[in-house]
């Protein structure tokens, strides 16, 4: 029976570039993913890359940040192991916010810049509270997929199709996991199933999904940096197409769109670019983002000796791949971790 260093579990943007990152450490890995690689929360995304966003919990600011200054190297080297161009964006973020709450690295842009900026915006009622972040964004899908390829490169194994059911354990030790299918042998197992995190035991999590929908157009006015409001962000595409999100909904493991809610979001977009209206909806569909009760990711060991979890990323997945996969790693390979982890500790539920 063939055995493995690590498995981790779950081949989104998380697993797939966690697994990349231990096999640069000489780890022999196995990704173990329940359906397609890839083609969940990943696929998903909007890939706003706003590490010093409101919305960010200020415990995880921090690791935010890094990550995204990560960004640039990380996609220069999954582009030179895979062949694939990734659709990484420099132009920035144009904030809207009504209610005046802007971060602290925000810049105000004067109503007479905002017009040279971004043409297409309507003009706002209160341009005060119009600001410039440097943010950069990516396009998800591309980076999912460049991700997969740098992963084969590297002779990471791949099993897809076949939810893990159980982890292994003997004697209080992980010693691999069991698929609908068969089983798999490693010492280290880490859970990275994203919203299907919280089932996979011997350790249970609070983590649930929270169903975003989003719909794409094309022949949209040219629109370079990420616009967002408090309804609504538009996040621009290098090929043409425009994504425009999203919702944060309570709904199980459905992923079904509905008519009203996509139909409600362009119209919030329709608002904030009124040119938009004469666009051409190219698609919708809905994601689900691993949610915890506090919003912070789980990152660490469990109680079960050799049983990681790195999940409960909630809307930053993509933003927080690459310091995931470096605290990850540090963890596993007993190699000093320069970050304060105790906020993310899967021990924050044993009360």
């Amino acid at each position: 029976m063939k055995t493995w260093d690590a498995i981790v579990v779950g081949a989104g943007i998380i697993g797939v570039t966690l697994a990349i990152s231990l096999r640069k450490h000489g780890l022999r890995v196995l990704l173990v993913e329940r359906g397609e690689p890839g083609r969940e929360a990943s696929h998903a995304a909007a890939g706003m890359l706003a590490g010093s966003g409101t919305e960010i919990p200020a415990k995880l600011k921090g690791i935010a940040e890094e990550s995204a200054r990560l960004y640039p190297e990380f996609v220069h080297e999954l582009e030179d192991q895979s062949g694939s161009k990734v659709d990484l964006r420099e132009q920035g973020t144009i904030l809207i916010s009504p209610n005046g709450s802007l971060p602290a690295s925000a810049e105000a842009i004067p109503p007479d810049e905002l017009s040279t900026l971004e043409p297409a915006l309507a003009r706002q009622r209160t341009p005060s509270s119009v600001a410039y972040l440097s943010e950069r964004s990516v396009d998800p899908r591309v980076l999912t997929v460049a991700a997969i390829k740098s992963a084969k490169h590297r002779d990471v194994d791949i099993s897809s199709g076949h939810p893990v059911e159980r982890v292994l354990v003997e004697n209080g030790r992980v010693t691999g996991v069991e698929t609908s299918k068969t089983s798999y042998a490693a010492p280290i197992v880490v859970n990275c199933a994203g919203a299907w995190a919280g089932g996979i035991g011997p350790v249970r999590f609070p983590v649930k999904p929270i169903r975003g929908q989003m719909l794409a157009v094309v022949n949209a006015p040219a629109i370079q940096h990420v616009v967002r409001s408090d309804n609504v962000y538009l996040v621009p595409r290098s090929d043409g197409r425009l994504v425009i999100g999203s919702t944060l909904e309570d709904a199980g493991y459905n992923k079904q769109t509905d008519v009203q809610t996509i139909q409600r979001l362009f119209d919030s977009a329709v608002e904030i670019v009124p040119a938009l209206g004469r666009a051409k909806r190219l698609e919708d569909w809905a994601g689900l983002r691993p949610g915890t009760p506090e919003g912070l990711p789980i990152l660490g060991e469990t109680e079960t000796r050799g049983y990681f979890v790195a999940t409960g990323h909630y809307r930053d997945g993509i933003l927080l791949a690459p310091i995931t996969a470096h605290i990850m790693t540090m963890l596993i390979c007993h190699e000093p971790v320069l970050h304060d982890l105790l906020p993310f500790s899967p021990a924050r539920f044993n009360a």
